[in-house]
């Protein structure tokens, strides 16, 4: 038998008139009772009443559409996380990837980070909170905060009578969190820590309080359920007080708290930053004065050279001069690098034997350099570096001088085993006689140089030429 019409309009009003029977039954289940989701003095008990109004009028409307993957209450999306994945969980995902600091490090790089974003959801949540309800005056807004912490699942919050919600470096704070998130994680995970981990708790806190009052405050959980305490206490005051409300609270023990800072680590980080920057300033100065000094001291010596005819006496001053081209271009070597702990060996070498071709060669005289770098790693630290290029100063310098009396040769090996370094030198000149015990100044500058880097030099000549077989250990 067919419906009628009329029968199928009653089935739809009847149908209607139950889903705004149930939707009524769950509007009302949400509605809380006046106090029930925060607990303040009695002096404010009026300004928080009407706060809970508020927000509960605005986390009336709820729309939860997961065919869009949306959450939406009062036109704003919200998201939904398991709870242990922002407590313990992070936590023990911060002590696996940071394991090589060791476990309280590790703890502080996850209280830190912890803590950085729940203080900017906070001041977030807060600053759209307001706009939105359109609250001006600081004690309203925060008022608000306590409440939106109930409704979106963080805690209830019971505020203490000793507190002093003042917008000015007065601010104290003392309040409970009941039912925190983070110390039920624990909690129902069966776990204990040995400090609080509220540490979400205190972020969200006092950047919520922070934007309602304009002012930079911070909070410490002095006592937390996760650690077998009662309750989740909590202290907030601005930064640079919260210190002197801790002592109080405990009696003015000893025990020492870590203060979260908003962006710790950035402060440290621009810290560090600036101090490296005003010690690379004194550095340049540093070089840049010795620069000119080397240079005052080349140019006199350049100007002396062209009084003096006796040739002995000129050839001394033009060892002198080399010497000093050879320490300032191995100080403009050092500095022109970004990397201060090393020298690109290879770079410093041809350096100074070029320096010594501008200083030494004759016009029309060729000299051909060879050079032959064997070795893994091209940069030495330069505390060995600067000893190896005086050392290739003083021998090649003296090939210059003696060796090449036209054309000439000068090749240089330095070549890497497994244990040692061996740097070789060798002309292609006519020979050297050195007399047994009796060395020049340049050659008794080539052993001590040898000596400070714990070097062992073989030196052999003939008539194909003078060579010098230095090993130095890595």
């Amino acid at each position: 038998m067919e419906t009628s019409e009329e029968e199928r309009i009653a089935q739809l009003e009847e149908e209607i008139n139950s889903l705004k029977s149930e939707l009524s039954r769950l509007k009302a289940s949400r509605q809380v009772k006046p106090g029930a989701t925060f607990s303040a003095p009695e002096e404010v008990m009026p300004l928080f009443l009407q706060a809970e109004k508020n927000v509960s009028s605005y986390f009336a409307e709820i729309d939860i559409s997961p065919e869009n993957g949306e959450i939406l209450i009062n036109g704003e999306r919200y998201l939904l996380l398991r709870s242990a994945s922002l407590s313990y969980e992070f936590l023990d995902i911060m002590a696996e990837f940071y394991a090589n600091l060791g476990v309280e490090e590790a703890k502080r790089v996850g209280y830190n980070f912890l803590f950085d974003i729940g203080h900017v959801i906070g001041k977030k949540d807060a600053k759209a909170f307001h706009q939105k309800m359109k609250l001006n005056d600081p004690i309203s807004k925060l008022s608000a905060g306590p409440i939106h912490f109930a409704f979106t699942g963080w805690a209830n919050v019971e505020i203490l009578p000793e507190s002093n919600p003042t917008p000015d470096e007065n601010f104290f704070l003392k309040f409970y969190h009941h039912n925190s998130f983070e110390a039920r994680s624990w909690l129902k995970a069966k776990r204990k820590s040995d400090t609080p981990v509220c540490i979400m708790n205190c972020g969200y806190s006092s950047g919520w309080c922070e934007e309602s009052f304009n002012i930079p405050l911070t909070t410490v959980e002095i006592t937390c359920e996760a650690k077998g305490d009662d309750k989740c206490t909590f202290i907030m005051a601005p930064p640079d007080r919260i210190n002197n409300y801790l002592g109080k609270a405990q009696g003015n023990s000893d025990k020492e708290h870590q203060i979260p800072v908003f962006f710790q680590r950035k402060f440290v980080e621009d810290k560090l930053r600036t101090s490296l920057e005003q010690k690379e300033t004194l550095l340049k100065e540093v070089h840049h004065r010795v620069k000119n000094n080397m240079q005052i001291i080349s140019s006199l010596l350049h100007l002396q050279m062209n009084e003096i005819e006796d040739e002995q006496f000129l050839e001394i001053f033009r060892t002198g001069l080399n010497r000093v081209n050879t320490m300032a271009s191995i100080r403009e070597l050092i500095y022109s690098d970004p990397n201060l702990l090393s020298i690109n060996i290879e770079s410093y070498f041809r350096q100074v034997i070029m320096s010594l071709m501008q200083l030494y060669e004759k016009p029309g005289q060729r000299i051909d350099t060879r050079f032959d770098f064997d070795i893994k790693e091209g940069r030495f630290n330069p505390e060995k570096a600067i000893p190896l290029g005086l050392i290739l100063n003083e021998i090649a310098s003296n090939a210059f001088k003696h060796a090449f009396k036209e054309n000439g040769i000068l090749e240089l090996h330095l070549v890497e085993t497994n244990d040692q370094y061996i740097l070789k030198i060798k002309d292609n000149g006519p020979g050297m006689k050195v007399q047994k015990g009796k060395n020049s100044l340049g050659l008794s500058l080539i052993d001590l140089l040898c000596d400070q880097i714990d070097a062992e030099m073989v030196r052999s000549s003939d008539s194909t030429g003078v060579g010098y077989k230095i090993s130095f250990d890595k």
